[in-house]
């Protein structure tokens, strides 16, 4: 292996360990109900899809779902957690599928399991996040999924 060989693999692992942090501030902030700071995570052209709310895009979509939305809640009653990313990176773009989970602990313990599918793409040599999409599994309760 060759020097420039060596640098590409350095490269490609600070890069996925980039991403990865990315992902788990969007969860922490998240679950601290930190909406505002979570809509510098994204890129201004972002589009994000949960559930039924279809897709909403760009600095106006973005607001709708994390300020006007969920930003309502003032208190927290569940948690989240990702494991098992599956990320692939060409060059400044980016590709990860997570497993999420979700615990609400409010009035009854209660979860739903779902899959965050993102894009991502590297802007002034920091990675954003370009699109989301949140798509439940499973779920404890039968109305909870899908």
């Amino acid at each position: 292996m060759n020097l420039e060989q060596l640098e590409k693999r350095v490269q490609a692992i600070e890069d996925l360990e980039e991403i990865k942090k990315l992902h788990y501030k969007y969860i922490n902030l998240m679950d601290n109900l930190k909406y505002k700071e979570v809509l510098d995570l994204f890129i201004e052209d972002a589009s994000v899809e949960v559930r039924n709310w279809g897709v909403l895009r760009g600095k106006e979509g973005l607001t709708e779902v994390y300020i006007n939305r969920l930003g309502r809640r003032k208190e927290r009653s569940e948690g989240h957690f990702v494991v098992e990313p599956d990320i692939t990176i060409e060059g400044d773009t980016a590709r990860g599928t997570w497993l999420l989970y979700m615990l609400f602990s409010k009035p009854t313990v209660e979860w739903v399991q779902g899959r965050n599918e993102a894009e991502y793409i590297k802007v002034g040599g920091k990675w954003k996040i370009k699109s989301m999409k949140f798509t439940r599994t499973n779920a404890s309760k039968p109305d909870m999924f899908p």
